[in-house]
This record gives C-alpha cells, sequence and structure tokens, in this order.
C-alpha cells in the first residue's frame, strides 16, 4: 500500500500521461495505481479525469487542437480499459446518464466522439449511438435506461434542420430529459429557437455548459411543481 504523498505522485503522473500523449505510461501507471490499493473511482477522478479536463482547457485557449485531443483520448481510453473492471456499481448509481448521437443523415464522428470522451472523464455514464442514429433509435434508448441527457449532434444544415422534431418527440416521452445541441453549423440562437435545453460550442466546455442545463432544468422543473400546489 502507498502512502498518500505516492498515491498523490501516481494520479499526478497519470494525468500527465494523458495530457502529454503518453499511452505506454497510462497503462503501466494506472495499473501501478491500481496494485497500490486507490480508488478506482479517485484513479478516474484525479488522474485520467484530471489529465484530460485539463486537455480540454488547452483546447479551449487553442494551445491543442483536434489532433493532441484525440491522442490524449487514446491514452484516457487505454487506461480506462484496465480501470473498469475495478469501478463497482455502486459508484455508479448516481452518476449522470447520458444519450449522444449524430443525427440522421450525418455521418461525422470525430466531434460527438470528443464530447462524449468528456462526459465519461466527467464520470457520467455515456451511451453513444454513432452516428447517422434515427429517430426511433433514439427513442428506443431512452426507454431503455432513462438518461438524464441526451446530446444531439449535426455538422451539417441540412441534418441539424431536423432537429426541431427530434427535441418534440423526445420531451413529448420525458419532459425532463435535458437536450443539448451542438456542431459546427450550430449557434446558442439556433438552439433556443430549436427547443433545446442548452449548447455547447465545442468539446472544451460540453460538461459546464450541460451542468448549467441541467441546473436550469430542475429548477424550472421545481418552480412549475410549487405552482401547481
Amino acid at each position: 500500500m502507498f502512502s498518500e504523498l505516492n498515491g498523490s505522485k501516481i494520479l499526478f503522473g497519470l494525468e500527465q500521461a494523458v495530457m502529454h500523449f503518453d499511452v505506454k505510461a497510462g497503462v503501466e501507471i494506472c495499473q501501478l495505481a491500481i496494485n497500490s490499493g486507490l480508488d478506482p473511482g479517485e484513479i478516474l477522478k484525479s488522474g485520467l479525469a484530471a489529465g484530460m479536463t485539463k486537455a480540454g482547457e488547452l483546447f479551449n485557449s487553442q494551445k491543442y487542437f483536434v489532433p493532441e485531443l484525440l491522442r490524449c483520448s487514446d491514452v484516457f481510453d487505454a487506461a480506462l480499459t484496465i480501470l473498469k473492471p475495478h469501478i463497482t456499481s455502486d459508484s455508479q448509481k448516481d452518476k449522470i446518464k447520458v444519450v449522444i448521437g449524430s443525427m440522421e443523415g450525418d455521418l461525422h464522428e470525430i466531434g460527438r466522439k470528443l464530447v462524449a470522451l468528456m462526459y465519461e472523464a466527467a464520470g457520467w455514464t455515456v451511451n453513444d449511438l454513432g452516428c447517422d442514429v434515427r429517430l426511433e433509435k433514439f427513442l428506443l434508448e431512452i426507454a431503455k435506461i432513462n438518461p438524464d441527457v441526451v446530446a444531439l449532434s449535426s455538422l451539417m444544415t441540412s441534418t441539424m434542420q431536423n432537429m426541431p422534431r427530434f427535441i418534440q418527440e423526445i420531451k413529448g416521452i420525458q419532459p425532463e430529459i435535458v437536450i443539448m445541441v451542438g456542431g459546427a453549423p450550430m449557434n446558442l440562437g439556433i438552439a433556443q429557437d430549436y427547443g433545446a435545453d442548452g449548447y455547447a460550442e465545442n468539446c472544451g466546455v460540453a460538461v459546464s455548459a450541460t451542468e448549467a442545463s441541467i441546473d436550469r432544468v430542475q429548477e424550472a422543473l421545481t418552480t412549475d411543481r410549487w405552482r401547481l400546489l
């Protein structure tokens, strides 16, 4: 069993491995953390997720770009594969659940995958449906896992025009679901016109924008319930 100081050094090393694209070091340090008895949740939060969070900050400041984020994600994914069997079901209970997918007809992958990765780095449970996702597939997945958030991605003006219909159908089934939208042709004004609860300009702000949207929706629902009393 390592001391708390040594544990902190291990987690910092894991964070640095993610930030500096070192898959081999990331896997080895993650295994060392597990063997040392560190809490798996802490390994994820203070090691892997911390590295991705800082990578996201570098992306927002334009010191990292999409290729760098993808290399960071390679380290994150490789280490997480080792860590996942050690994460208990109890630690999953209160996680935010997300269903994410690219709109029907949209075959773009990278932006959505990076957003999904940042959600996962935040410790959320992410169901990525991939690209070219039909409304029926979203609705089936929503019925199956009862998510807190549905994230719709579109990098094409032709496919984003279907978002209002998707949003209306999803809200009609579960009004409390928070719907996030994003993609190159989108902006906050369009997101609001379409009836979405929130908009993320890029993957670096996806988590904070979604958290803010969750808070707004919950506050609005609570206010509405009080009015009915």
